[in-house]
């Protein structure tokens, strides 16, 4: 061979061969990242899309409860002539315009059409005509269940029974969901398998997915039927719960690895000398583009298993480590779970926001991992301000020094946001017996503890012991107890304390406080049944009970005024400013003779329910008063903007008068300040002359306590009024 065409050989085609070898290995390598790339990304989306419809589909099923598991539907669809205008107003148009429910029906035990609409035709008849083969089958299914009772799948967050499935109405997918119309109180009887029954639709078309194409960033995103799908396209099967398929929601995928692909290819042309350095630009990119979309996928994974405030485990986290635990545990581990409460964090989220509540939570979140350490166990965030944490150690004493350490962490200061705060935790404590392997078992006892723990003062813990389950019995049978006594049982009674003008000591009005008379214990303070009534919501019922009485009452006394307590829970329903006016009615009462007591949470509600019932009673002429004053967390400062028309000044304040650094000038300014926006004030808890006649000096208009007079019963009052009207006056 000629010298020329070896050199040429050797410094020119075999390093173009070679250069044109490592670009089209380099060309291979990159079509295999750029496919594997595509191939993360649309499996993603499918798994996002699947997972959307999924809670769609759970989601549809809780709205309907918000109005199916309700006395007063049951009430009017078991009416001979049901108010249609109401049952359009609650279970019908409300869907639409709160949850975005395309469709709404109500079908009778006969199959009659109470209610019904569907994708703006009006016509029930009509627009049930169109789901009737879908329903069919799931309404005989419900009524099956409900007639044998069958209560499976219901819990403290799923609150009946229900049927819902996939499928097609004309041409359209749509999510069908059915559930009973059954009482809430359950006070109401009705026949198992003969109640009423609400489907609600909601298109998986149209808006439904504009939404998430918006939300996901998918891109041309709609439902497509059997037959028409293209292979370049990503897709999402739709099907029914038999399994048959429906078609499917299909969108152009994601391809983040081509992207990079047709990118480089032009790189490639470039000559020999660059090619080293393109490939290891170009194998970083495309490395990067991959690695980001393995750590979205397991930042999707984090959030399934995480609490997305503090990135602490959630409840299901932490309940399979705590199975595993037990699972493994060896004979000399002593484990226990701690279930924790922060004492007087609702007040720091009622007054503050919830944007300082979030930001208290992380800060109790890393104290608490702090605390712990990772070699003795995991510490979960399983709702609200609940935190549960399990341990391994080598004995109990060891466990009692961890929860001393975790209270006292979480009782020193914090400041947040310019906001000095403390709070205060409670923890219950439940250790494993030797044989034990039930995690679930375990948590709830150390619930129970963490409920002793806060019956016993706060701050402090309690481990389980087996009288607490009796305890917890017991608030069982008072929370029994006070629902029948709520009943009509004649236990639960209105006494009434006179309140007197601090001028002239003339009585003005009086205050309704509710009492309870149990057949076999006695009486019962209302410090003890009033918080499990809010528990419970009993408060509700015990509130209305309380207002019916002391506005009748009052139609016997003219000249007075009447003043009644409101829990915070009963103003932050939609529908109390409507039972107030509806109990008006019902007695008479001038409403400028009402007033309602609050407290400040009321006032700090985040909703605008507490506000928009406020308002709305005020407007008639009903006053209202904020109980407790001077005693939550920012009252003077909120004084400003405070929509009331009267304060009450604690009895805290006029029990330290006459004593060496009294509260004198405090009240003083509380009257000041009242009467600067034009308020008016009364004072609780006047038991002696002197703190009766200070309170004169300073100006305040009204007073109450055991000095002028105890809480009596109305008839008490009639007497009282029946006398000679001297005797109005406190002598």
């Amino acid at each position: 061979m000629p010298a020329g065409q070896l050199r040429f050989i050797l410094n020119f085609a075999v390093p173009l061969a070679l250069a044109m070898g490592l670009s089209f290995a380099l060309y291979l390598a990159l079509t295999w990242s750029a496919r594997q790339s595509d191939h993360l990304a649309q499996e993603r989306q499918s798994q996002l899309v699947t997972l959307i419809v999924s809670n769609m589909q759970a989601g549809i099923a809780h709205d309907q409860e918000s109005a199916s598991v309700w006395d007063d539907a049951v009430r009017v669809v078991m009416n001979q002539t049901p108010d249609r205008e109401w049952l359009e107003n609650n279970l019908g148009q409300w869907m639409q315009t709160y949850f975005q429910h395309d469709g709404a029906f109500i079908v009778s035990p006969k199959d009659d059409i109470l209610l019904g609409f569907l994708d703006g035709q009006t016509d029930r008849h009509a627009a049930y005509a169109r789901i009737a083969d879908v329903v069919r089958p799931l309404i005989g299914k419900l009524r099956s269940r409900l007639a044998r009772q069958d209560d499976t799948g219901v819990d403290d967050h799923v609150l009946s029974i229900g049927e819902s499935d996939i499928g097609s109405i004309g041409s359209r997918p749509a999510i069908i969901s059915l559930k009973p119309i059954i009482s809430d109180s359950g006070k109401i009887e009705q026949v198992p398998g003969e109640e009423f029954i609400h489907i609600a639709v909601r298109f998986l078309d149209g808006s439904f997915l504009d939404k998430i194409g918006r939300d996901y960033l998918f891109e041309n995103l709609h439902f497509t039927r059997i037959d028409a799908v293209r292979d370049s396209q990503s897709r999402a099967p739709l099907r029914t719960a038999s399994g048959t398929l429906i078609g499917y929601l299909t969108w152009t995928p994601f391809r983040p690895g081509t992207a990079v692909l047709s990118n480089a290819t032009p790189f490639l042309a470039g000559g020999a000398a660059l090619l080293l350095v393109l490939t290891g630009l170009l194998g970083a990119l495309a490395w990067r583009r991959s690695y980001h979309l393995i750590r979205s996928r397991r930042q999707l994974e984090h959030m399934a298993h995480s609490d997305g405030l503090t990135s602490l485990p959630n409840r299901a986290s932490f309940s399979r480590h705590l199975g595993s635990v037990l699972a493994k545990r060896r004979p000399a581990d002593t484990i226990a779970v701690l279930y924790l409460d922060l004492d007087r964090f609702k007040e720091v989220n009622d007054t503050l926001g919830h944007f300082i509540g979030d930001a208290l939570l992380v800060e109790v979140a890393a104290r608490l991992k702090e605390t712990i350490g990772q070699s003795v166990g995991i510490v979960a965030r399983v709702g609200g301000d609940e935190f549960t944490v399990a341990v391994t150690t080598a004995d109990v004493e060891a466990i009692e020094r961890l929860c001393e350490a975790l209270v006292a962490a979480i009782r020193r200061p914090l400041v947040i946001e310019g906001h000095p705060i403390t709070i205060g935790l409670s923890a219950g404590v439940a250790i494993a017996a030797e044989d034990c392997r039930d995690a679930s078992e375990l948590t709830r006892k150390a619930d129970i503890a963490l409920y002793h723990a806060k019956a016993a003062g706060r701050n402090r813990y309690a481990i389980f012991g087996t009288h607490m389950d009796e305890l917890v019995r017991a608030r069982r049978e008072m929370e029994q107890d006070l629902r029948m006594a709520l009943e009509g049982s004649q236990q639960i009674n209105v006494h009434y304390q006179p309140v007197y003008s601090a001028k002239d000591q003339v009585l003005k009005g009086v205050e309704a406080l509710v009492r309870w008379r149990h057949p076999q214990k006695g009486s019962i303070p209302p410090d003890i049944f009033i918080p499990v009534a809010e528990e419970t919501r009993l408060i509700e019922p015990l509130g209305e009970l309380v207002l019916r009485e002391a506005c009748s009452a009052a139609m016997h006394w003219p000249d007075l005024t009447v003043a009644v307590n409101a829990s915070a829970i009963e103003l932050r329903n939609e529908t109390y400013a409507m039972r107030v006016l509806s109990i008006l009615h019902a007695t008479g009462l001038d409403p400028k003779r009402l007033e309602i007591e609050i407290t400040e949470s009321a006032l700090a509600d985040n909703s605008g329910h507490c506000e928009r019932n406020i308002a709305s009673l005020r407007v008639i002429g009903i006053r209202f008063a904020l109980d407790d004053f001077g005693t939550g967390f920012s009252s003077f400062g909120r004084l400003q903007s405070l929509d009331v028309d009267r304060i009450k000044i604690d009895k805290c304040f006029v029990d330290g008068f006459g004593k060496p650094g009294g509260n004198e000038e405090i009240v003083r300014a509380m009257i000041k300040l009242a009467q600067a926006k034009g308020l008016r004030t009364t004072a609780e808890g006047i038991e002696t002359a002197e703190q009766n006649a200070v309170l004169q000096r300073l100006g305040c208009d009204d007073v109450q306590g055991y000095l002028l007079s105890r809480p009596m019963p109305a008839e008490a009052i009639d007497a009282m009024l029946a006398d000679d009207a001297t005797t109005r006056r406190v002598l």
